[in-house]
């Protein structure tokens, strides 16, 4: 079975459970699935009535994710800048206290990076 964690399993399965009849061990090894998805897709069922699987509550919201505008303005203004000098100035412009693991973060998402400018010779095969 291709399953990946945070994905949920599919529709057909979830049903395909639910119809199944005997223990919770039976019905896991039949479908290949464990005894805890057996038991919570039919808890589910008997609490809520939905054979559906819910929505995923386990994503949290980006900290900086209202700065996105002014964040990229400031690193257009100032390409050199480093991670704890960005940090600095979403502290005194914006009174947001971050870490350089979650600006470093934020601008990946925002498609940028913060490479460090190489301090030796190139190689002889970039010369070329």
């Amino acid at each position: 079975m291709s399953w990946r964690r945070g994905k949920a399993y599919a529709q057909d399965l979830r049903d395909r459970v639910l119809a199944a009849t005997g223990r919770l061990r039976e019905v896991a090894e039949r479908f290949g699935v464990s005894q805890a998805y057996v038991s919570r897709v039919r808890s589910r069922h008997g609490r809520l009535g939905q054979t559906s699987a819910g929505a995923q509550h386990n994503h949290v919201p980006l900290r900086l994710a209202g700065l996105k505008e002014p964040l990229l303005a400031q690193v257009a203004l100032a390409p050199e800048q480093t991670l704890a000098q960005l940090c600095q100035w979403v502290r005194v412009e914006h009174g947001m206290e971050v870490g350089a693991t979650t600006m470093g973060k934020t601008l990946a998402r925002l498609g940028l990076t913060r490479k460090k400018r190489r301090c030796m010779l190139p190689s002889k095969s970039e010369a070329t």
